[in-house]
């Protein structure tokens, strides 16, 4: 590299110098002034060099292996210079002080300069090499703070700790300055950051996308009305770590119509157009230079939609319209979708995330192929990888624009799309599998729904193929269950071709008739004779009148009859649509169909989607589907957000390689019972509690006792999650203990605070009664001097990343309580798991297989399982299900009024009956409830032998290895996406 200097004249003749120094392994800032840095006044000259060693390294192992981050080692001196730059020449603060948000801006920024240049690096190599690259598209990143994650994974924790602490600051409470990113909202968003992160970490070439949303899901307040929601201001002052493309935009295209041209070619004109601008976060991986991408995309208009003649007119709302629609499409994760204008919102979010990533993909395929673009070689250069059902859209898009814009021909864009696509199914909920209204579809999307026709008539096809049509009724079980357009009438063509089976199938049978008439012809000569022998006597006048007036009338009553079972007759009337119900195009049928792969997240999980969501499916193409049981990033999860237990876990395994390789985790096995391992780990987690406290305190005024069990559940608030059993679980505890004198209760019961976390989505009605009954339960027992400490109840609000990195290194135990065969994986069960914490829960997603893992003994099993769901339900419907005596006593506690005097009959309701919507307690809260208090008795009588405890805490750390996303990220790259690690050299 040559010297080069970069001169930015200011107004003073006094020099500041800053020089970005590459000397082989270390790039260094230097930093000089001729006056005490922060207050700058007056003129000065800016002179940015960059100076390079001339000595050439000679080559590592560890560069060989793309680990080293050779030029990316400043020493502290280096970052403090940094530091000041940015906080000087780069500011979003007033110059005169230096304190924690500018800090914190400035250190981020400082960061950011080093993964830009291995960003560059990074997709400079991915260019020049033409390598296949996967693309991994997500509705939500819930990506946490950035800050001690990047330096982490540049390895410079000490030396940025060490430069604030030169320039006044502990690297702990700048990085506190940092707002989470309001990009997700549970699992899904925080799977999707882990598999970044292990992406990048193990060197292969892929990057996100998503949307850029400015207000998030929400914040959550807690008051005494229960959930209260407000906008997240997380971008209000600005996002150092992101980076706007302004010459990377794409336009996006809705309502409009189709038409034809001359040569049959489709086009899609009129409509609302608006723009997509590309914002990019660099992503670094461990201990390597590879630093890959999250391509967030945000939405506008051109300034020449602004209507100027209508604002001066003081038409404010007119000139602006456009505008507004364009930008509210990346205002909020998840709107509202009751309305009509919700769920169009929501559509309007799908396609934009889905039409301006093929694009940018699509762009970045044709600029690597040069001057000749080989189509075929697409799906050999591309992997798209839908995260759930969101990112449908991409199916039909992709074959608009291979069609419609690439001139493709059908069958070309449709092989094409089916060998890019894969699909990742993230529940079995039947709500959750999206279904969008036909109409709807057709109004914003026309050119998509006539191409969504097109692939649901190639499978209902394909499916008679499969299982003929001779059997009109099977085939109807079979399109009912797999077709993507469900109640919609059958395409015309495949009505002609039924209809002329049938006529075939009618033909053969008369054949078949007339042949037996001919040989049973001499039977009926001899009938014959045999009636012309007998007296016919002549008919009465009563029998001539019921016969028809004429034979015409008799000809016409035979064609009816004929007609009403006619082939044509028979085909329209079985497949006729239902007119009562809803038309509506299934999404996760589509993604099926349309693409390569279908993954599960859990082992329970992929086999109920083979034997139940899409058991059809399977049996029609069984080699489609595959489990990838998730993971979590032990970066993140344990390093990082556990320093204590990390130095323990380094210590006893030697080294710090299980934070890639987590399978050196299992070597705290052999000293589970070890003295010294065990005081060592019961510090790290009394560290932890203690911070815990300091939390809860400060932001809901409760005080808790470290000496406590930890007590947590923290996770989207869903019936099927089953917080309402944990809290009703809670109060038959509480009542216990106010029938106990103090001594009984001591004896009794082990102290415990039960922390909640979570939020409700705004318009589920049923989930914010269960927040409003958790926060009344947790003020009624916290106030109660009879119970003191033994027993506290606190919903943290606004529950995201950063506090799950609070609470989950102090939990001890962690409720994984769904209702069996609910939850598709879960991930903060193996975030707790990693952290030592012992899980009571149900057979239910990646409980299953932690179990396994961590040993049965280590784990508080309780509940039906997934196999018995049904029936259980199935009894209740009946009437058989008899509630245990405990259930109704906690049940009728409730509605005492013990907890204030709203009125929770809704909620207990819910719990109730036989049948109807929102009754016979559908997610089995009764049924397991008996079982999972005498659970939480066998954990009270596990906790009392600390050592025992300590042990099986141990054990669950040493049994996580499974559950790092480095392992899924391989098997995706593997068995569905086909790419291989690129080093860079």
């Amino acid at each position: 590299m040559e010297a080069s200097a970069l001169w930015i004249s200011h107004s003073s003749s006094i020099p500041t110098t800053i020089a970005l120094l590459s000397s082989s392994t270390r790039w260094k800032w230097q930093f000089a002034s001729n006056k005490n840095w922060p207050s700058i006044h007056s003129r000065r000259c800016f002179l940015v060099t960059n100076v390079a060693s001339k000595k050439k390294p000679s080559p590592s192992i560890e560069q060989e292996q793309g680990v080293g981050l050779d030029a990316l080692k400043p020493d502290s001196a280096s970052v403090a210079s940094s530091i000041k730059f940015h906080a000087e020449f780069t500011p979003s603060f007033s110059p005169e002080l230096f304190e924690l948000p500018k800090a914190y801006y400035a250190t981020a920024q400082s960061v950011r300069d080093l993964l830009i240049i291995n960003w560059n690096t990074t997709y400079d190599y991915y260019e020049k090499m033409n390598v296949k690259q996967a693309y991994y598209l997500s509705m939500e990143y819930l990506q946490g703070r950035a800050l001690l994650n990047a330096v982490g994974n540049l390895e410079l924790t000490g030396a940025y700790a060490e430069a604030l602490q030169k320039l006044g600051h502990a690297l702990e409470d700048v990085a506190g300055q940092e707002p989470d990113a309001a990009l997700g909202n549970g699992g899904l968003g925080r799977l999707a950051s882990c598999f970044l992160d292990s992406i990048a970490t193990l060197n292969y070439p892929a990057w996100g996308y998503g949307l850029r949303y400015r207000y998030g899901l929400f914040k959550q307040l807690i008051t005494k009305d229960g959930q209260e929601e407000v906008a997240e201001d997380w971008l209000e002052m600005g996002n150092p770590w992101e980076i706007v493309r302004n010459d990377i935009s794409y336009p996006v295209k809705f309502y409009g119509e189709v038409i034809e041209g001359p040569e049959g070619k489709k086009e899609w004109v009129g409509g609302e157009d608006i723009v997509a601008v590309a914002y990019d976060v660099p992503i670094p991986g461990y201990k390597t230079k590879t630093t890959i991408n999250l391509r967030l995309w945000s939405t506008k208009v051109a300034a020449d939609v602004f209507d100027l003649a209508a604002f001066n007119a003081g038409d404010h709302p007119k000139a602006y319209e456009a505008m507004k629609r364009a930008e509210k499409i990346c205002y909020i994760l998840y709107p509202g979708d009751e309305s009509h204008e919700g769920k169009t919102l929501r559509l309007k979010q799908q396609y934009t995330l889905c039409s301006a990533s093929l694009q940018d993909i699509i762009a970045r395929f044709e600029r690597r192929s040069g001057d000749s673009v080989d189509w075929e070689k697409f799906p050999e250069k591309v992997a798209v990888q839908m995260n759930d059902t969101h990112p449908t859209l991409c199916i039909p898009e992709l074959i608009r624009v291979l069609v419609d814009v690439k001139g493709l021909s059908w069958t070309e864009a449709w092989n094409i799309t089916k060998r890019t696509v894969a699909y990742t199914n993230h529940t079995v909920l039947p709500e959750a599998l999206e279904k969008w209204s036909l109409s709807l579809l057709e109004e914003l999307l026309p050119r998509h729904v006539e191409i969504i026709r097109m692939i649901d008539e190639e499978l209902i096809n394909t499916i008679i193929e499969e299982y003929g049509d001779e059997d009109l009724e099977l085939l109807k079980e079979k399109l009912n269950e797999m077709r993507i357009l469900d109640n919609i009438e059958l395409p015309s063509a495949v009505i002609d071709s039924l209809v002329k089976s049938q006529e075939s199938l009618v033909k053969n049978v008369i054949e078949e008739e007339e042949k037996e008439d001919e040989e049973g012809k001499e039977e009926e000569e001899e009938v014959k004779e045999e009636a012309e022998s007998v007296e016919v006597t002549e008919a009465t006048a009563e029998e001539k009148s019921d016969e028809p007036e004429n034979e015409d009338e008799q000809a016409e009553e035979v064609e009816e009859v004929k007609a009403d079972h006619s082939p044509l007759t028979k085909v329209t009337s079985t497949f006729e649509p239902d007119p009562k119900q809803p038309k509506l195009v299934r999404m996760a049928n589509l993604c099926v169909v349309g693409g390569h792969a279908v993954n599960g997240v859990a082992e329970i999980h992929t086999d109920i989607v083979k034997k139940e969501v899409f058991n059809e499916f399977y049996k029609l193409w069984p080699e489609k589907f595959q489990n990838k049981t998730n993971g979590v990033t032990p970066r993140r999860w344990i390093g990082f957000c556990n320093p204590e237990l990390s130095k323990i876990i380094t210590k006893w395994t030697g080294s710090k390689d299980w934070l890639i390789n987590t399978e050196k985790l299992g070597e705290l096995r052999k000293f589970a019972d070890n003295e010294e391992l065990q005081f060592e780990w019961r510090e790290a987690k009394m560290i932890r509690k203690k911070k815990i406290v300091s939390f809860i305190k400060e932001q809901t005024g409760y005080v808790v006792s470290p000496d406590a069990m930890f007590d947590v559940q923290i996770k989207r608030i869903h019936e099927y999650k089953r917080q309402l059993m944990n809290i009703l679980g809670i109060v038959y505890r509480y009542k216990k203990m106010k029938e106990m004198s103090a001594e009984e209760r001591r004896e009794r019961f082990v102290p415990r605070a039960c922390l909640f976390g979570g939020k409700a989505f705004a318009t589920y009605v049923q989930a914010k009664r269960i927040v409003k009954f958790i926060a009344d339960v947790g003020a009624t027992i916290n106030q109660d001097p009879d119970i003191g400490d033994l027993l506290k109840v606190v919903f943290v609000p606004d529950y995201n990343v950063s506090v799950a990195e609070v609470l989950i290194p102090g939990s001890e135990l962690s409720q994984h309580i769904s209702t069996a065969g609910m939850e598709a994986s879960g991930t903060s069960n193996m975030k707790f798991a990693m952290n030592g914490c012992l899980i009571i829960g149900t057979l239910d997603g990646a409980n299953v297989e932690i179990r396994e893992e961590v040993g049965e003994s280590n784990f508080f099993l309780f509940g039906a399982q997934a196999h018995e769901i049904a029936g259980l339900r199935a009894e209740r419907a009946e009437g058989k299900f008899v509630a245990d005596p405990r259930f109704e006593e906690v049940k009728a506690f409730v509605r005492s009024g013990a907890f204030g005097a709203y009125s929770y009959e809704e909620l207990m309701g819910s719990l109730e009956g036989n049948e109807g919507y929102g009754r016979a307690d559908y997610f089995l809260v009764g049924k397991d409830f008996p079982s999972y208090i005498e659970c939480q008795d066998r954990v009270d009588e596990a906790y009392r032998d600390q050592k025992n405890w300590t042990k099986m805490s141990i054990l669950n750390t040493a049994g996580s290895s499974k559950f790092n996303s480095d392992r899924t990220i391989h098997q995706y790259a593997r068995d569905i996406w086909s790419i291989e690690p690129v080093v860079l050299p």
